[in-house]
């Protein structure tokens, strides 16, 4: 099922307790675009799929990373490109785009996105393995 823009912004919002959805917005592109670039194939396309079609296109079409970040790499990426971002307010980000992210493309695609991730990106996603701890 796709989000519609509204629903996803919505969701964005109040995770991240944003005042407006233009911050939850410019939040949701940056954190897309930097994940887009650590996903390839069907999952990125399956998961585009999920998303509204305009952050879709932004997934789809990511900033060019030259090798896998980390999670703690990529809240410092986040932090870097998000104007007036320290790293404590980038997580905060992340969690409320990745959340609002995991919650449309349900438990299984999950399970796929996060094979092709570095370990530590179930807890950017709000979903950490289960047994274990943070």
């Amino acid at each position: 099922m796709t989000l519609r823009w509204e629903a996803f912004l919505d969701r964005v919002r109040e995770r991240g307790e944003y005042e407006t959805s233009q911050e939850a917005e410019r939040c949701a592109r940056v954190v897309l675009a930097l994940l887009g670039a650590h996903l390839v194939g069907k999952v990125r396309s399956d998961l585009a799929a999920r998303l509204p079609e305009t952050l879709a296109l932004v997934l789809l079409n990511p900033l060019q990373a030259t090798e896998p970040l980390s999670p703690e790499r990529f809240v410092r990426a986040t932090a870097a490109w998000i104007e007036g971002a320290a790293e404590t307010t980038a997580l905060w980000d992340i969690g409320a785009v990745l959340s609002t992210v995991a919650d449309a493309a349900g438990d299984q695609l999950m399970e796929q996105v996060l094979l092709q991730l570095p370990p530590g990106y179930d807890v950017l996603f709000g979903r950490p393995a289960a047994g274990r701890r943070p």
